[in-house]
């Protein structure tokens, strides 16, 4: 902006300005003092206005738009090799110009034009959208386009939901970990109705407690819950589980699967994820984005973590100021809490008991007997089943929690009642199973790398990779019969050597005598004497055997 108006408003002037000076010159009333009066107003030498003037009386178009540059018929445009050059080079000018240089030199194309008329063409017949897409794909490009806004709503009308890990290190069991985060917000009001906290990778039992947490209303839920009639997930695999979806269908909501790769159809929620890293996980110890000095940025040694308890407790609280105390922009100076309270859409709810119920996963009928019920070959127990072996149960559990089963009547639906896992192993037994996985797990990841680690020389012409680590002849061999003696010892067949040929005075099918191996005969089962004084034949073979008509050997 310069003087008083700002430059588009100044260039919009020019077109009506060098018109009324092209009326007083056919007039012959232009002067001098004409000329300074319309440069300064335009904030342009008066050199440029009569350039302008003169332009104007051999091109009426450049009477429209003063100061345009003249659009030549031979001028350069972009043209498709062009982008897909720009795309090849992620955006590099100076690149694709060289790509065309050498081509012109090979004679393939025409010379290309300087780079700086080559840049005043890509910003003429590109969008600022196309220009970051070709630099940098298809998200670049989404941050110069357009949404529309959704209207507000109702309360509990659409709810959206999503998982995201915090950027935070937190001491869970004794090794740093990053929880990921679980939660539900209401789009018309911004609130968050419920979440869930998970020392590693979440799952369905995830989503199920936050939907628990979101729907009730009870301390310390409440006030926000009920059941909402939309819930919008990004084809997350734990969202469109089986358990979850029949959880939806159960409690009658809507679950509205949206594409892949479009953060900007859920924008409440990604939002809310934006803002809790801003807003109060930067400030926790842990913190793993945090500038650090040093060429690798590493957590100091003697920074102390957080536990999983201290963290979710803060995360909880946090929750609680954002939906009593903050005010987000789109509610206009009201709190979430402030705007559900202004809302009069009545509310659907549904009972504890049954949300409990209805958002567990179903194992299928089992018969109770005088062991308990069978699942998952381990035997549950619990102190209802006295008398009422024999009957019919359903049975209903939360995913991963297999310590305890819920048992309901078969026939009539009645919850009957938990089941605990009997025999259950102690926590030293467990932490000693634990052990011995971990260090399994690390002896194998070891022996893995081993294989895998393949070091090559260094080349400074072009010429094939060349591994290093010299062999001495006599270990490649070893190693080899080692390898070709395991491998035969797995392929190994119980006929693959044949038995020896049986006793001459045998009667032997023709289909197994086939099958045997020629040569010296198997020696004569002990007790045998039918044979015994059969005298050897001079070449060392058993003298024939004859038989008489009955088939007896003579």
């Amino acid at each position: 902006m310069r003087g008083g108006l700002p430059s588009s408003s100044l260039s919009a002037l020019r077109g009506p300005a060098v018109r009324r000076l092209l009326a007083l010159r056919q007039e012959q009333k232009l002067t001098t003092r004409h000329v300074r009066l319309m440069a300064q107003s335009l904030e342009v030498t008066e050199r440029t206005v009569w350039r302008w003037l003169a332009a104007a009386e051999h091109d009426e178009s450049a009477a429209a738009e003063p100061g345009a540059r003249a659009q030549s018929k031979d001028r350069f445009c972009v043209t498709p090799e062009v982008r897909r050059l720009l795309a090849l080079w992620k955006g590099n000018v100076a690149a694709v110009h060289r790509e065309l240089t050498a081509r012109a030199a090979k004679g393939e194309e025409n010379p290309p034009p300087s780079i700086p008329t080559l840049h005043r063409a890509i910003r003429r017949d590109l969008t600022p959208g196309e220009r970051a897409g070709l630099a940098g794909g298809e998200r670049a490009a989404r941050k110069h386009d357009v949404f529309l806004a959704r209207p507000r709503g109702w309360r509990n009308q659409v709810w959206e939901t999503d998982h995201v890990q915090a950027p935070v290190l937190v001491d869970v069991e004794c090794k740093p970990r990053r929880p990921w985060i679980t939660w539900f917000t209401d789009c018309a009001t911004n609130a968050i109705t419920g979440v869930a906290v998970t020392p590693g990778d979440p799952s369905r039992e995830s989503v199920l407690a936050a939907l628990r947490s979101a729907v009730l209303r009870e301390d310390p839920y409440g006030p926000f819950g009920g059941l909402p009639e939309k819930v919008r997930v990004d084809r997350g695999k734990d969202f469109l589980s089986r358990t979850v979806t029949a959880a939806f269908d159960l409690l009658d909501v809507t679950v509205e699967d949206l594409p892949a790769y479009t953060p900007h159809l859920k924008g409440t929620v990604e939002g809310l994820n934006r803002a809790v890293e801003s807003m109060f996980l930067a400030a926790l110890p842990g913190y793993a984005r945090q500038p650090r000095p040093g060429k690798r940025p590493s957590c100091p040694k003697d920074e102390v973590l957080l536990g999983f308890e201290d963290f979710t407790a803060r995360l909880l609280a946090w929750t609680r100021w954002w939906n009593t105390e903050h005010r987000p922009a789109p509610l206009r100076g009201r709190t979430p809490l402030e705007a559900w309270q202004d809302d009069p859409t009545p509310l659907r709810y549904v009972a504890a008991a049954d949300l409990w119920t209805f958002t567990l996963e179903d194992a299928g009928t089992r018969t109770l007997t005088t062991r308990g019920i069978r699942f998952r070959k381990r035997d549950y127990v619990g102190p209802w089943m006295t008398g009422q072996s024999g009957i019919r149960v359903r049975i209903r559990f939360m995913p991963h929690h297999d310590h305890r089963i819920e048992v309901y009547h078969a026939a009539t639906g009645r919850y009957l009642g938990p089941a605990d896992l009997a025999d259950q192993a102690t926590e030293e037994q467990v932490g000693a199973v634990r052990r011995a996985r971990a260090a399994r797990a690390r002896r194998l990841r070891k022996d893995l790398q081993a294989a895998q680690r393949e070091r090559y020389a260094a080349a400074t012409q072009a010429e094939a990779p060349q591994r290093l680590g010299a062999l001495t002849a006599a270990q490649a061999g070893a190693e080899l019969a080692q390898t070709t003696d395991s491998d035969l010892s797995d392929l190994a067949l119980p006929d693959l050597i044949p038995p020896a040929a049986p006793p001459a005075g045998w009667r032997t099918p023709a289909s197994l005598a086939a099958l045997t191996t020629p040569g010296r005969p198997a020696p004569r089962p002990s007790g045998c004497d039918s044979t015994a004084a059969a005298p050897d034949s001079p070449d060392g073979r058993a003298a024939p055997s004859t038989t008489d008509e009955d088939g007896d050997a003579s």
